[in-house]
């Protein structure tokens, strides 16, 4: 296959995929950081792993690990709420309401970790979180509370979006196509600013479906490709990492329809760039498949079982589709950074600045 037709097939995965994806019904999600325009603490942050999980029940479970630490604090509304040793994993319960759950864990010695579940609460999406929360390899920490990722606005309420606009979200990149745009428009939290980032715009659609789950899988594995070296995808990417290397234009949304290929790649390379590793890159990328698991199993229920086996592939996110995104970064740039310049147009002081900016420790 020529370089022209994989792109253009690219083009169709992605399309069919979204299509798909858009006959899933809007389900309710399951479980900006006060201090998140600071500058980056360069105080040694000693957890090696750390975790809130908001749980069904109204509590919270707040796991960590901080090898050599002997103590260590969770705070919570200004007050300790549990502590532990070098390893620990609590429940907090009885705690206020709120629109997002900040939890501080503050070693005996080192700097505090600033934490709160990953997923955000909201009545018209399943797969909106915070990009945050994750170490990088030499040991900072990307910071909540800026970045967020998300599938598609239209359905969100009233409440969602006055929730969004308490959770300073400024800045939101719309990476679908003109058709999706026409057919849900975003919603978006008053004073927010709506950028459209069309990653396959101008791409004709999709004539024709796979009719084996190969195939679909197949598809999804070129359009991870496109996604890297099309033109219409490297503009749009390049629009979003504009916005989030200006810190005045942060918290940044972006988001697709299902949240997981345009948007999981946006996320990928975030990460990457900041230093996360792959493992933790791909956990990420992986983890849409639990927040849209109802709604997938509902869209797939509501077609014939054949018909099913054949479009799952086109709703999941798999280890192998973000791999041939990788793989493609390698084979058209050579590396990781030399696409972040070519592509996404992040200089090294870009770079220097948005690590500045996004972690801590």
């Amino acid at each position: 296959m020529t370089h022209m037709t994989r792109v253009r097939a690219s083009s169709t995965a992605l399309t069919a995929a979204l299509l798909v994806g858009m006959a899933a019904p809007a389900a309710t999600a399951a479980g900006h950081s006060p201090t998140g325009h600071e500058r980056s603490s360069h105080t040694r942050i000693p957890f090696s792993s750390a975790e809130v999980t908001a749980n069904e029940d109204g509590s919270f479970t707040v796991e960590w690990t901080a090898p050599g630490i002997r103590r260590v604090a969770v705070r919570a509304d200004g007050r300790t709420v549990a502590t532990g040793g070098s390893t620990g994993r609590v429940t907090v319960r009885g705690l206020p309401a709120k629109d997002r759950q900040w939890f501080d864990l503050t070693p005996a010695h080192g700097g505090s970790l600033r934490l709160a579940d990953r997923l955000i609460q909201l009545e018209g999406t399943v797969n909106f979180r915070d990009a945050g929360g994750y170490r990088t390899a030499d040991g900072h920490w990307v910071k909540m509370g800026e970045i967020y990722r998300s599938d598609a606005l239209d359905r969100l309420t009233a409440a969602d979006l006055a929730k969004l606009r308490r959770l300073s979200i400024r800045t939101v990149y719309d990476l679908r196509t003109e058709s999706e745009r026409a057919g849900a428009p975003d919603r978006v939290p008053a004073g927010a600013t709506h950028v459209v980032a069309d990653v396959l715009a101008g791409s004709p659609g999709f004539t024709t479906m796979p009719t084996t789950a190969a195939e679909a899988a197949a598809m999804m594995v070129d359009g991870e490709k496109f996604m890297v070296s099309g033109d219409t995808a490297a503009s749009a990417y390049r629009t979003v990492f504009s916005g989030i290397a200006d810190d005045d234009t942060r918290g940044v949304l972006f988001h697709c329809t299902a949240g997981k290929d345009r948007t999981g790649w946006a996320n990928a390379a975030l990460l990457t760039a900041l230093g996360v590793p792959r493992t933790t890159v791909m956990a990420d990328y992986l983890a849409s498949n639990d927040y849209r698991a109802e709604a997938n199993a509902a869209a797939l229920a509501s077609i014939p079982p054949q018909q099913a086996a054949v479009y799952k592939p086109l709703l999941d996110v798999r280890a192998e589709y973000l791999n041939s995104g990788f793989e493609e970064v390698t084979r058209a740039f050579g590396s990781f950074g030399t696409y972040e310049k070519r592509t996404l147009g992040l200089s090294s002081k870009d770079l220097h600045d948005l690590k500045r900016d996004l972690l801590v420790g």
